[in-house]
C-alpha cells in the first residue's frame, strides 16, 4: 500500500474532527509530523487504535523504544515533548513498571473511593453555584468554564492530593502551559521543565514537612520506606500525571457538555424530561469530543503492519481518542454529530485494557454532579456564543474551549 506525504497536524487544534476526516482519507494510520518537526504515527479510525493500545508489541516507554529519543537534545525545537516522554510515570512506562507505578496509585481511584468523596463534590459544586448566582444575576455573561468547570475538578484533585492553596494557582499555570502545544519553542519547554521541578517539588518538600489524609504523603510515605518501589524521579512525574490528567480532562468533559447541550437544544430538553439520561449525554461526549483528543506517544517494538503500511519498529505512535471516537466505520455517516441516544458508551476515551484510566469514575461522578446541578439551578441557562466564535484550547492534545460564555437566566 502507497504511504501519502507526512502531514503536519495543526500545533493549535483549530480544527480537530475536521483534521481527522483528513487523515483519514488518506488511510488506516498516516505518518504525520508533531510540532517541532516530530515525526509519528497517527492512527485514524477506531479499529485500528484499539488493536495498537491492546498490542503488546506497541509500548509507551521512549527509553527503550523510540528510536529518536536519544535524537532529542540535537533538536531544540523537539523538546516540548519531553513534558509527555521525558517523564517517568504510567504514561511512559511499559511492563512490569508500568504494573509496578499504575498499582501505587490506584488505590485512590477505587469505586469505593471514589464514592467516599462524592459529598465534598456536591458541597464544592454548591459553592460554585452560589458563587455564580451573584456573578450573573443582573443577566450579565459569565464564562462558565473560568467559573464552575475548571474550579470544582481543580479543587477536587488538589484535596486529594494535598495540594496547598499558596501552589494551586502555580500547579494549574504548569498543566495549561505543558497542554498547550502552539509553541514549540526552546525557551517554552525549558520554563515547562523548570515549573515541574519547582511546583511540584515545592509540593513534595510541603507534604513532607506537613504530612497529611493525601496521596502525595501516601507516595512521599512509599519512596521513603522503599525507594525501589518509587524513586525520587518517579515521585515527580507521578504527581505531574495524576495532578494534570486529575482536573484538566474533568474540566473539558464538563465544558464540552455545556456547549453540547446548549447547541442542541432539543436533547437538552430531552434529558430535563428524563428521555435521555445524564450518562448517554456523558459518555456521548466523550466519544465525539474527547478531553484528550490525541496523546503522545506510543512506540513500535517491533515492525507492526497496519492495513498494509509497516509501522517500523522504534518509530512514534500518536493515541488518536478524537479520530476512533468520530471514526464513521464504527458511528456511522452521522459520527461527528452529538447524539446522546446513540448510547456509543463503547468509545476509547478512557483507554482499554492494562491502559484504561484509573481516573475515570471520578471524572463521571464530578460530571454527573456538575451537569444536572449546573442545568438545574439555571432552567434558562442560554449560549451567549455562536458556534463558530468558541476558541479552542491551543493545543492538539487537549480538546476544548478557552472560554465558554453563557448567560444564566434566558
Amino acid at each position: 500500500m502507497t504511504v501519502s506525504p507526512r502531514v503536519a497536524v495543526d500545533p493549535f487544534g483549530a480544527d480537530i474532527i475536521a483534521e481527522c476526516a483528513k487523515l483519514r482519507s488518506l488511510g488506516p494510520i498516516v505518518p504525520v509530523e508533531l510540532p517541532g518537526g516530530i515525526p509519528a504515527w497517527a492512527p485514524t479510525g477506531y479499529d485500528t487504535l484499539k488493536a495498537l493500545i491492546l498490542d503488546p508489541e506497541v509500548s509507551k516507554d521512549p527509553r527503550r523504544h523510540w528510536s529518536l529519543f536519544p535524537e532529542i537534545g540535537e533538536h531544540p525545537e523537539w523538546g516540548w515533548i519531553l513534558g509527555w516522554v521525558g517523564v517517568v510515570n504510567m504514561l511512559s512506562t511499559y511492563g512490569s513498571d508500568h504494573t509496578r507505578l499504575r498499582k501505587l496509585v490506584a488505590p485512590s481511584f477505587t469505586a469505593r473511593r471514589t464514592e467516599a468523596m462524592r459529598d465534598r463534590v456536591e458541597a464544592i459544586t454548591e459553592e460554585l453555584l452560589t458563587e455564580l448566582d451573584a456573578a450573573g444575576a443582573n443577566g450579565e455573561v459569565v464564562d462558565v468554564k473560568a467559573a464552575f468547570a475548571h474550579p470544582l475538578p481543580m479543587r477536587m484533585i488538589c484535596e486529594l492530593f494535598g495540594v496547598p492553596e499558596h501552589l494551586r494557582e502555580a500547579t494549574g499555570r504548569l498543566i495549561a502551559a505543558l497542554m498547550d502545544t502552539s509553541d514549540p519553542s526552546p525557551e517554552q519547554a525549558a520554563w515547562v521543565q523548570e515549573q515541574i521541578g519547582t511546583v511540584l517539588g515545592s509540593l513534595i518538600g510541603y507534604k513532607a514537612e506537613h504530612p497529611g489524609d493525601d496521596m502525595t504523603t501516601e507516595l512521599i510515605r512509599v519512596r521513603d520506606e522503599d525507594g525501589d518501589r518509587l524513586s525520587d524521579e518517579e515521585l515527580l512525574y507521578t504527581l505531574l500525571l495524576v495532578i494534570g490528567a486529575g482536573f484538566e480532562t474533568t474540566v473539558n468533559l464538563i465544558g464540552n457538555a455545556v456547549v453540547a447541550l446548549l447547541e442542541h437544544p432539543e436533547q437538552l430538553a430531552a434529558v430535563r424530561a428524563g428521555a435521555i439520561s445524564w450518562e448517554q449525554v456523558i459518555e456521548e461526549v466523550l466519544r465525539v469530543r474527547p478531553s484528550i483528543a490525541s496523546l503522545p506517544l506510543r512506540f513500535a517494538v517491533s515492525d507492526i503492519t497496519v492495513g498494509g503500511v509497516t509501522v517500523p519498529a522504534g518509530d512514534a505512535i500518536l493515541t488518536t481518542y478524537a479520530a476512533a471516537g468520530n471514526d464513521p466505520a464504527r458511528y456511522g455517516e452521522d459520527a461527528a454529530a452529538f447524539d446522546a441516544t446513540r448510547a456509543a458508551d463503547d468509545h476509547l476515551s478512557f483507554g482499554i485494557g492494562v491502559h484504561r484510566c484509573i481516573g475515570a469514575p471520578l471524572a463521571r461522578m464530578e460530571a454527573m454532579t456538575a451537569l444536572p446541578s449546573l442545568f438545574d439551578r439555571y432552567p434558562g441557562l442560554t449560549a451567549a456564543f455562536e458556534s463558530d466564535e468558541l476558541k479552542q484550547v491551543p493545543s492538539f492534545i487537549a480538546y476544548g474551549w478557552q472560554e465558554i460564555p453563557v448567560r444564566l437566566q434566558g
